[in-house]
């Protein structure tokens, strides 16, 4: 199948390109930043989400994965992980669309973190509802993920600080974080084995928004 992954040279979207690469799909990466991918089978353009007109021509995409993202950045954070998300999903959405994939965040559901970067991810999860009622003329599905903490660079400022770290595993219960590989197994199941659930969120977070610190 076409798949198109944004935010693809690093973190979960490379791990993503990776694994649908492995899968034997052909695969098209866009990211503001030059890709190190390798494969016959995978093309990248780099452009801007946040500016549609930097966007590339492309048709009949299959699968679509909305990774690109940013965080604590003010106001861009808002143009990037959710209006970024519409101009993508506006531009590439056509009958040839099987399923899409947002790349939300635990933020969405608990607001504990950077404001407009929560916001933007809670606006992922609302358009990613009025994206499945839009597509299901087309038998797709529309679904999201909010993970918790990934082990990625962007989460470096943390995962490198051993305070910070400390405190961050006593709010897991499985006192750990995500891989971005085991995301991207995640972004696979619900775009390409998932035929019937459509218009939901999973979340991700190794039980961070289960935790009650219930004090008496």
């Amino acid at each position: 199948m076409k798949i198109l992954v944004t935010g693809s040279s690093n973190g979960i979207g490379l791990a993503t390109v990776k694994k649908f690469l492995k899968e034997g799909h052909g695969v098209i990466g866009i990211d503001l930043l030059f890709s190190n991918t390798k494969n016959e089978n995978y093309t990248h353009f780099i452009a801007n989400v946040s500016k549609p007109e930097s966007l590339p021509e492309l048709s009949e995409i299959e699968i679509l994965i909305n990774n690109a993202g940013i965080q604590n950045e003010g106001v861009n954070d808002i143009n990037v992980n959710l209006l970024g998300v519409i101009n993508v999903t506006e531009k590439y959405c056509s009958p040839a669309i099987k399923s899409i994939c947002n790349i939300a965040s635990a933020s969405a559901h608990s607001g504990a973190e950077f404001p407009y970067y929560a916001a933007s991810k809670g606006g992922v999860l609302a358009y990613t509802k009025h994206t499945a009622l839009e597509i299901a003329k087309f038998g797709a599905t529309c679904n999201s993920l909010s993970p918790g903490g990934v082990l990625t660079e962007l989460n470096a400022p943390v995962i490198n600080d051993p305070h910070k770290w400390k405190l961050i595993m006593k709010e897991t219960l499985l006192k750990k974080w995500a891989t971005p590989e085991e995301i991207a197994e995640w972004v696979y199941f619900i775009t390409v084995t998932n035929k019937s659930m459509t218009a939901q969120d999973i979340l991700i977070d190794n039980g961070e928004i289960a935790r009650s610190n219930f004090v008496w």
